[in-house]
């Protein structure tokens, strides 16, 4: 079906319009600024409630089978719309490693079956998804993975720890990478993939209080953990490179997300308006020609991250580095988070030691809580030197 421009015109305004007629008062509460803080029953709630409207709406999943609970459009009307959520700064859609991970890759390579079972249930946030990655003693090194999955019949048998579990305490189900077979030559053949169950006896996903005092991540353990052999997704031994196209998408190299928002959208212009009010030395701190020279470096940056997205659907202008903005997403963006919110609370001179719950703190501690939440998305994913490393071999051909 062909679309035209008046078309694309026509469904930003309809967008535009619902985000702003639906869009939900303050619930008197804090909200978490990704969905790698949501810690509490009501904080759940409210965006499980906000999450489920948008889809209802039709404004989530947009590019998805309509089979399995989509709107089995282009993947334009899905980038229009989450356009619209930024602009007009609506909640997030929390359920992200289902909508962004676990969706597109059983979208990609599930069998009917699973896209019948697990697709709709993730779109309208009933099912909330987990990811089973790393592990306490081995770091990034996911090819380490010792948590074992061995076969009895018709199940596996589960036994082993996972942390960093993002909503680990409240999911139904987890994308886990297990060991099936600990005598392979190569310790990457040993791993397989699972659509496993988390309601089942033998998991216990523990809260990990982070430096922000939040909560939303766990550490899971599984101890003679039953799941069905029908979750094992692929063969035995295909675990490693399942995982691999799953981090593709979490790193944003690869398309077939559901949309909505990750993050709560925080962007130069907001840092700015809040030094507006602010002087150093009896002059207006946006007059200074040091700090105005450091904001320009910022707006910059984030000028060109937008564009290098633009740029990256074009493809005579990456032929020089086919990929290497996508690989290189993660790494700017979560690396140009962190220095944008540190740099504003340096401008806060003492009371930049202030935060959230503190009177005199500027802003409710806004930017304090904003820069240490931002260090969850530089270690997810891989952390930022496993993303230079991937720049450097893959992009520019460097050696291991």
């Amino acid at each position: 079906m062909s679309v035209s421009e008046q078309d694309l015109q026509d469904f930003r305004q309809e967008v535009s319009a619902w985000m702003r007629d639906n869009k939900p008062a303050d619930p008197g509460f804090l909200l978490p600024q990704s969905f790698m803080e949501v810690g509490t029953e009501q904080q759940l709630d409210f965006l499980r409630e906000w999450q489920h409207k948008v889809w209802q709406a039709g404004y989530l999943g947009m590019a998805w089978p309509k089979e399995y609970g989509g709107g089995g459009l282009s993947p334009i009307f899905q980038s229009i719309a989450d356009q619209e959520m930024r602009r007009h700064g609506v909640p997030i859609c929390f359920n992200v490693i289902g909508l962004g991970w676990a969706g597109p890759l059983i979208n990609d390579i599930g069998s009917d079956e699973q896209k019948a079972r697990y697709l709709k249930g993730i779109l309208s946030a009933e099912d909330i998804w987990c990811q089973g990655f790393s592990e306490p003693d081995h770091g990034s090194d996911l090819g380490s993975a010792q948590t074992r999955a061995v076969r009895e019949a018709d199940e596996y048998v589960i036994n082993g720890t996972k942390i960093w579990t993002t909503m680990g305490n409240y999911a139904r189900y987890m994308i886990l990478l297990a060991r099936t077979n600990p005598q392979t030559e190569r310790k990457y053949d040993g791993l397989s993939f699972f659509l496993a169950p988390m309601d089942v006896p033998g998991i216990d996903a523990v809260p990990i209080r982070k430096v922000t005092g939040e909560y939303g991540f766990t550490e899971t353990f599984f101890k003679d953990a039953r799941i069905p052999a029908e979750s094992l997704m692929g063969g035995e031994g295909q675990g490693w490179k399942i995982a691999m196209k799953t981090l593709q998408y979490e790193r944003g190299a690869e398309a077939g997300a559901a949309g909505g928002l990750a993050f709560e959208r925080i962007v130069i212009d907001d840092m700015i308006e809040q030094l507006r009010d602010m002087s150093r030395d009896g002059a207006p701190l946006l007059s200074d020609p040091v700090t105005r020279d450091h904001l320009v470096r910022l707006i910059m940056e984030e000028k060109s991250i937008a564009l290098g997205d633009k740029r990256a659907a074009i493809a005579p202008l990456t032929t020089d580095y086919p990929f290497s903005l996508q690989l290189s997403s993660k790494l700017r963006i979560t690396e140009y988070a962190r220095r944008m919110r540190q740099f504003a609370i340096a401008q806060q001179g003492a009371a930049g030691s202030l935060y959230v719950g503190d009177e005199q703190a500027r802003q409710g501690g806004f930017w304090q809580r904003a820069y240490f939440n931002s260090f969850s998305a530089t270690i997810g994913g891989g952390t930022s030197q496993v993303q230079a490393n991937i720049i450097a071999e893959h992009i520019l051909g460097l050696p291991k």
